[in-house]
C-alpha cells in the first residue's frame, strides 16, 4: 500500500475510546432477528431430588479433594490456585497434581456472575446469557462441511462466510458462533483471524472467539477492541471463548493461559469437558455428571482467580459409546438425562450453563439425523441451558457441518421459540367470546377473536409442507432436504451484509495483515 493511501486509511479510524458506547458504526436493526434472545415461558425440569443432587455433588467434591486435577505447562495457574488454597505436588515435566478441599471451588466460585450481557456490535442484537434467558449459536468445529450438490468435503472460508450468513440470516438464531467449520485452505496460525473478521464483517451478532492457542485468544480480544474501542471492551463481555477440559481431570496449558487471557480482560468463557462414557468418564451417567461438574468448575474457577467477577458458563457435553465399535453416539437418551441434571446443578452454584444440542451421529440430514436431534435439544431446553452451541448444522458426530440441516435445524430453533412461550391465560387467550359470537354448530373463521390473531397464534415452518398429497405430488413430491436445499442457496443469494464502519474494517484488516506478515504459515 502506497503511504499516502495509508494515512488516508488511518484517518479515517476513530480514536480507541473510553466511552461507554460501543463504536462499531452504523448499527441498525437486523430485519431477520425474530428476538435478540428468548426468555424463557416454561420453568425448567427437576429430575432428581435433593438426596440425589447432595450425593452427586458430594462426589464432584471428593474427585477434587481424592484424586485431583492435573495442570500441565503452565506455572502461573498452578500458583494462582496454590495461593488459594490448593494443595500442590509436583509431578515433574511441567505437571503438577492440585487438590482441592471440599468448598473451596464453591468459594472460588461466588464472584462469577449469574447472569451477564454479551455485547453485540450491533446493540439490538445483545444476547443475555444465564436466569431465564435462551440462546441459540451454530453447530461449531466440524472439519468437514456436506451439501446434496458437492457431499462431503474439507472445510473452506467460503463455507465459514456462508455459515455466518447463513445465521446473521435465520430469525431463530441469536448468536453467530465460533468455528462454525474449520476453514482448512487458511494455515492452521493464522485462520483465526479471518474467522473472527468473517463474524464481524458478515453478522452484526455476538460471537465467539479463537482458543487454539493463547496468541490466538489474544488476537481475536485485540480485535474486538479495534471493534468496539478499548475502554468498552475492559468495561463489557463483548466475546467469549469456548474451552475444554482434557478429560478426565486434566487442564493443559494452552487452555489454561487461553481462559487467563480471556478472563484478564474481562471477557467470557465456557468451560466445557468433553466426556465419552467409558472412555474417559464412566460409563454411568450419575459418575460423568460427577466428573463434569468437578471439571468445569475448577475451569470456571480460574477466571474467578485472573479476574473477580469474569464471565464464566458452566457446561457439560455428555455422551455415550457404542461399546461394540468404540465410536461416540450423539442424540441418545442418557445423555439427555444427564443435561436435565446439570441444569440442576448448574442453578444450585448460580451459573449460566451450555449444555446439549441438535446432535446427531447420521451421516446425512434424514430422518435418524432429526430424531437423536431433537431427542438432544429437548434436554437443553427442559433443563434450563442459556446458551445452546451446537443449535444448528451438527452432522456425522461433529464432523461435518450440514447446509441442509443447517436449515432443518434452524427451523426447528423457530418452533422452540414457540415452545418455550409457554401457554399464556387471559381474558383475551381464554377466547370465550370467539364461541360466544356465533355460538355452537357455526365455525370460527370469521370471528374477531380469529381475525385478530390469524397471523401470530402459530408458529409457521419456512420449511415445512403442509399441503395435500396431490398438491405437493403435482409441485413435485419434494422431501424435507430437497426443500431445505433450495432454501439455504436462497437465503445466500437474498443475504446483505450488516453495515460496518469503514474506518473499523481499515483497521481489522491492517491488524491481520501484519499479524499474517509476522509468521510463516503453519498447518499443522
Amino acid at each position: 500500500m502506497r503511504d499516502g493511501e495509508a494515512v488516508k486509511r488511518r484517518s479515517r479510524r476513530r480514536a480507541r475510546g473510553g466511552n461507554d458506547a460501543p463504536r462499531s458504526g452504523i448499527p441498525g436493526q437486523n430485519p431477520h432477528l425474530e428476538v435478540p434472545y428468548i426468555t424463557r415461558g416454561i420453568p425448567p425440569y427437576d429430575l432428581l431430588g435433593e438426596d440425589a443432587l447432595v450425593r452427586i455433588e458430594a462426589t464432584a467434591d471428593r474427585i477434587l479433594a481424592e484424586i485431583g486435577i492435573e495442570f500441565r505447562d503452565d506455572p502461573e495457574t498452578v500458583r494462582l490456585f496454590r495461593d488459594a488454597g490448593g494443595q500442590v505436588k509436583d509431578l515433574g515435566a511441567g505437571r503438577c497434581n492440585i487438590r482441592f478441599e471440599p468448598g473451596l471451588i464453591r468459594e472460588i466460585l461466588r464472584s462469577a456472575p449469574a447472569r451477564f450481557t454479551q455485547h453485540a456490535r450491533n446493540p439490538k442484537n445483545s444476547v443475555e446469557i444465564g436466569g431465564d434467558a435462551v440462546v441459540f449459536a451454530p453447530s461449531y468445529g466440524s472439519p468437514f462441511v456436506m451439501d446434496l450438490d458437492r457431499g462431503r468435503r474439507y472445510g473452506t472460508i467460503e463455507d465459514f462466510r456462508n455459515f455466518v450468513k447463513l445465521a446473521q440470516s435465520s430469525p431463530w438464531l441469536h448468536h453467530s458462533g465460533g468455528t462454525i467449520c474449520e476453514p482448512t485452505d487458511i494455515a492452521v496460525n493464522k485462520r483465526h483471524l479471518d474467522m473472527v473478521y468473517a463474524h464481524i464483517r458478515y453478522s452484526d451478532r455476538a460471537f465467539l472467539g479463537s482458543i487454539t492457542a493463547p496468541e490466538r485468544a489474544e488476537d481475536s480480544i485485540e480485535m474486538c477492541r479495534i471493534l468496539f474501542g478499548t475502554g468498552f471492551v475492559d468495561r463489557h463481555c463483548v466475546i467469549m471463548g469456548n474451552f475444554n477440559t482434557t478429560s478426565p481431570l486434566v487442564l493443559d496449558g494452552v487452555t489454561t493461559r487461553g481462559i487467563r487471557a480471556y478472563a484478564g480482560a474481562g471477557q467470557g468463557s465456557i468451560h466445557l469437558p468433553f466426556l465419552l462414557g467409558g472412555a474417559v468418564s464412566p460409563l454411568t451417567m450419575a459418575g460423568s455428571v460427577a466428573q463434569c461438574l468437578a471439571e468445569s468448575m475448577t475451569s470456571c474457577a480460574l477466571t474467578q482467580l485472573v479476574r473477580p467477577g469474569a464471565p464464566a458458563v458452566l457446561a457439560s457435553f455428555l455422551s455415550s459409546m457404542s461399546l461394540r465399535s468404540g465410536s461416540p453416539t450423539f442424540g441418545t437418551p442418557e445423555p439427555a438425562l444427564g443435561s436435565l441434571v446439570m441444569g440442576q446443578l448448574a442453578r444450585r452454584l448460580n451459573l449460566p450453563l451450555r449444555c446439549a444440542g441438535n446432535f446427531s451421529t447420521s451421516k446425512l440430514p434424514d430422518a435418524q439425523s432429526m430424531q437423536q436431534a431433537m431427542m438432544s435439544m429437548l434436554s437443553a431446553v427442559h433443563c434450563g441451558a442459556n446458551y445452546i452451541l451446537h443449535s444448528a448444522g451438527f452432522l456425522d458426530g461433529l464432523l461435518s457441518m450440514s447446509y441442509e440441516k443447517f436449515m432443518l435445524d434452524a427451523d426447528l430453533c423457530g418452533a422452540l421459540h414457540a415452545y418455550l412461550k409457554g401457554v399464556e391465560v387471559s381474558d383475551d387467550t381464554l377466547a370465550f367470546d370467539a364461541l360466544a359470537e356465533h355460538g355452537p354448530g357455526e365455525h370460527l373463521f370469521s370471528t374477531a377473536h380469529t381475525l385478530r390473531h390469524y397471523k401470530t397464534a402459530y408458529w409457521d415452518s419456512a420449511l415445512d409442507d403442509a399441503q395435500p398429497w396431490e398438491t405437493w405430488d403435482e409441485q413435485g413430491g419434494a422431501d424435507a432436504v430437497t426443500r431445505a436445499n433450495r432454501r439455504w442457496k436462497e437465503v445466500l443469494a437474498d443475504y446483505v451484509p450488516p453495515a460496518l464502519d469503514p474506518g473499523i474494517d481499515d483497521g481489522l484488516q491492517d491488524f491481520m495483515a501484519k499479524k499474517k506478515a509476522s509468521m510463516p504459515d503453519a498447518w499443522y
